[in-house]
């Protein structure tokens, strides 16, 4: 690099870190550190052309947020090298030499060398080069050339085609981020409602000639005055999110991340508050601002629209007194509706359900919708009207989740239950929930209604029987509204929350039937989620202590499907066939003994002993076959695993019943992702850790966990497992059948034997959110009221090894492992083992086995 260069390049090294220093002081704004940057290397490029010059007749423009005057710190540096005519040689050379100078002075240059011919051509190509040449900036060279080009490039423009290209463009980013401002990672630049929608608008704009901002949107009836206000604040707000995300993560990453949400807190001064976090506050604030630009942009696609296509289809088609359809759109007559009758909030939503043909309300029936919200009060929400209105909405039989989300989206829902607005964009932080408070009730409400929908009842063939059978289901969407809208507020969310849909359901003169199925919905809302993945269900015992806390089979369908829509609705991650074929057993098994069968041990003994000997017959087993199998096995055997384990385990074993040798079985469960696995060997010390650690060294998830000792010495262990790795079953299951029996009769390997950890690299959003927000692990070990076992429950952040890490040190402190229920929610692990042990008689003994397993946890959840 020649000394004239890196002169430059110190110089703008220099000022850039200045421009820093008096942004982060508050000597300039947003707007003027963006400006100021952009000046900044336009001087450079200009110093540089003085040394280097253009070939004869070319010109250098800014193109993209450079051209527009906002240069973030990190941000691409995107020119435009214009041509007058095609280069020769020396002009190719002298050409690379100048871009190659440019990346000298340390800036990341995105660089294009194009005649006007090559820019019409290329912008007809790529609606991303069009865009860019819409903010084509003159910096230095022939103006004439530029002129030349922005006058042409408008000659060829279609705003019509490039609406309709940046439409697209539009929707599909918004799939892309699963079309809600909301994430909890939101990125400000590309995320719904975030800074490239209101860049969107200023494309639409410059498209249609009206290059003086907001004001020319206002002038030409596309923009309100208050809504250019509002997006012209925002916009300020989203410059500086951006500005700080760069600062913070010292590179161009747009990205507000778990860990960096703390820091954004702090740079904007919130302070911690009872019961919440500052970035738990700068979040809702940032949701709040994505949510107006949200709202916005949608408002003025629509008008952009209208503006460019006036020859669609608009008749007028009365409906009522107070609405009619223009198009496509519902609409309400007179301008001033809402004021004068104030019940017509809720009603415009009844009435747009009720006309599926009809696809949205019209932009300026939002806009009045939106700004007479805070006519709904409590003499609007005391009104029976409007309370036989919002059930009405409940009830109608299509468009429930949409109408949902338009009261969400203009602002009704909160007016209408103003305890809602305590949940809109409240973060959470517990490892397994993708979504906000609000966001996730609506995604609940949106899998009740899938059951309803036949293209959907393959999903959960029980649960769309069910809610078919159920009378008034419309309940369980008041439910599903609910269930969490008390988090947030410190203390029980349930029982909060069963206090607040109470006073709804009286408010709205339910009955004190409904009443009650709502209040115990809410307040219970995480019990069969509980029993199902922590408890033994096959024991009668957990069965009947959970139909006593359910009392009837109309509350069992109802708790049933609330807490599989719950789990859908958390993440696509958490849901998967394992827990709801566990959720399906302890319905089913619930049920029967609501329709009057008998569930004690002698009664399930006997039934379960004639349905596996059903299934060995069609087999071809003999009796004496099977005896010879079932003779080795206890009571306890037969309780804990359901009849088709049974007959498998006689299929499989009988033969083997004295074998010195270690026997795996495995087989695929139908309709599901797992996998059964059961091991028959002489029962050892340490057996379980074996096989744990085989599993951990495979990245195999134990799901759940049977260990049994025959009369006469044998382990039968059996597990439920799944991985990623599971693609061609049969070869999986093949090659565990081998490798896992060959482990079980070596020694540990070396490095699990010394515990050194093997923990696999792991990142992305969950990890992020896990290093940010850290579950304290917990332990908890209780006497079972039921036998002499013991139940021992750890709630920690989920990684590899827990299980292999937990069986070393059953093994350590002479502890018999029975059963496991593992219960993966996203990040959060919460397990369950039912243990047996002289040695916990002794407290001593106990209070080292907990603090031996909490210091394990500690030492593996820091290892992330």
């Amino acid at each position: 690099m020649t000394t004239p260069l890196l002169t430059i390049r110190q110089h703008i090294a220099e000022q850039r870190e200045q421009l820093r220093y008096q942004y982060k002081e508050g000597v300039l704004s947003a707007d003027q550190f963006l400006s100021q940057h952009s000046q900044l290397i336009d001087q450079g490029f200009k110093e540089v052309v003085s040394i280097l010059p253009l070939p004869e007749g070319a010109a250098l423009c800014a193109v993209g947020g450079y051209g527009r005057h906002e240069l973030y710190p990190f941000s691409d540096i995107d020119i435009l090298l214009l041509l007058a005519q095609e280069p020769n040689e020396e002009d190719k050379s002298r050409l690379e030499s100048l871009v190659q100078s440019f990346w000298d002075l340390g800036l990341d240059i995105g660089a294009s060398v194009r005649t006007i011919e090559d820019c019409l051509s290329e912008a007809k190509k790529d609606i991303t080069i069009e865009t860019s040449l819409l903010e084509c900036r003159y910096i230095l060279g022939n103006a004439t050339l530029v002129e030349q080009l922005q006058q042409t490039f408008m000659d060829h423009h279609d705003p019509q085609d490039f609406f309709q290209a940046k439409h697209l463009e539009f929707k599909q980013r918004y799939t892309r981020y699963n079309n809600t401002p909301y994430s909890l990672e939101p990125n400000c630049k590309e995320s719904p409602g975030a800074l490239r929608d209101i860049q969107l608008i200023h494309w639409l704009a410059r498209s249609n000639q009206f290059n003086e901002g907001w004001d020319a949107l206002v002038a030409a009836n596309l923009m309100t005055e208050k809504e250019a206000e509002v997006i012209r604040s925002t916009e300020q707000r989203f410059k500086r999110f951006r500005i700080e995300l760069h600062l913070i993560h010292k590179k161009r990453d747009d990205r507000v991340l778990f860990h960096v949400q703390p820091m954004l807190a702090e740079v904007y001064g919130y302070k911690a508050q009872t019961g919440k976090r500052p970035s738990e506050m700068f979040m809702q604030d940032y949701y709040g601002a994505a949510r107006i630009v949200n709202l916005i942009t949608h408002f003025m696609l629509q008008n952009f629209k209208d503006y460019l296509f006036p020859d669609q289809d608009k008749r007028i088609v009365h409906i009522d007194e107070d609405f009619q359809s223009v198009g496509q759109l519902l609409d309400v007559r007179q301008d001033d509706a809402f004021e004068q009758n104030p019940n017509l909030l809720l009603k415009a939503f009844l009435v747009l359900q009720q006309h599926p043909e009809l696809e949205d309300f019209s932009v300026r029936t939002q806009r009045l919708i939106w700004g007479n919200r805070k006519l709904i009060d409590t003499k609007f929400r005391a009104d029976p009207i409007n309370q036989q209105t919002f059930l009405a909405i409940l009830q109608q039989p299509q468009g429930i989740v949409h109408t949902f989300r338009r009261l969400s989206k203009l602002k009704i829902l909160p007016r209408y239950i103003p305890i809602w607005t305590k949940i809109v964009g409240q973060m959470q932080h517990d490892l397994f929930h993708v979504y906000t408070v609000d966001q996730h009730t609506l995604q609940v409400i949106r899998h009740m209604r899938r059951f309803t929908m036949p293209e959907y009842a393959q999903e959960n063939p029980l649960a769309a029987r069910l809610i078919a059978e159920f009378d008034r289901s419309w309940l369980l969407y008041i439910a599903a509204l609910f269930h969490d809208i008390a988090k947030g507020r410190g203390g029980d969310h349930s029982t909060l929350g069963a206090v607040d849909i109470r006073q709804f359901a009286e408010l709205h003169q339910l009955s004190e039937e409904d009443t009650d199925l709502l209040e115990f919905l809410v307040a219970n809302h995480l019990l069969m989620s509980n029993v199902a993945q922590k408890k033994d269900l096959s024991d009668p015992e957990v069965i009947k202590a959970f139909s006593e806390a359910v009392k009837t089979r109309r509350r069992l369908t109802a708790l049933y499907l609330l807490t599989v829509a719950d789990i859908r609705g958390t993440s696509p991650k958490v849901w998967n066939a394992w827990k709801g074929q566990l959720l399906q057993n302890l319905y089913q098994s619930t049920a029967l003994l609501f329709d009057g069968d008998t569930f004690d041990r002698h009664t399930i003994l006997s039934q379960r002993k004639e349905d596996a000997n059903a299934i060995i017959k069609l087999a071809g087993l003999s009796d004496e076959q099977r005896d010879c199998f079932w003779s080795k096995m206890d009571v306890a055997y037969f309780l804990r695993h359901e009849a088709s384990d049974i007959a498998w385990h006689t299929r499989t074993l009988y033969n083997h019943i004295s074998t010195e040798d270690t026997i795996v079985k495995a087989r695929p469960v139908d309709k599901s992702e797992h996998i059964q696995v059961v091991v028959f060997t002489r029962d050892r010390s340490n057996l379980f850790e074996k096989i744990a650690a085989y599993f951990y060294q495979h990245n195999i998830n134990i799901l759940d966990a049977r260990i049994h000792t025959s009369t006469d010495g044998y382990a039968l262990d059996s597990f439920s497992i799944s991985s990623n790795l599971i693609q061609q079953p049969r070869d999986f299951i093949s090659i565990i059948e081998v490798n896992l029996a060959k482990a079980i009769n070596s020694e540990l390997p070396e490095y699990i034997a010394q515990d050194k950890t093997h923990t696999p690299l792991m990142v992305g959003a969950d990890v992020r959110r896990s290093r940010t927000f850290p579950i304290v692990p917990s332990v908890e070990l209780v006497k079972d009221e039921y036998s002499n076992s013991w139940l021992l429950s750890i709630i920690t952040t989920d990684c590899p090894g827990i299980l292999y890490h937990l069986a070393s040190l059953f093994n350590k402190h002479h502890v018999s492992l029975h059963m496991a229920k593992v219960m993966t929610l996203g990040e959060r692990a919460e397990d369950v083992f039912m243990i047996e042990s002289q040695h916990l008689s002794n407290e001593k003994n106990q209070l080292a086995f907990e603090r031996d397993i909490l210091e394990t946890l500690n030492r593996l959840t820091k290892l992330k």
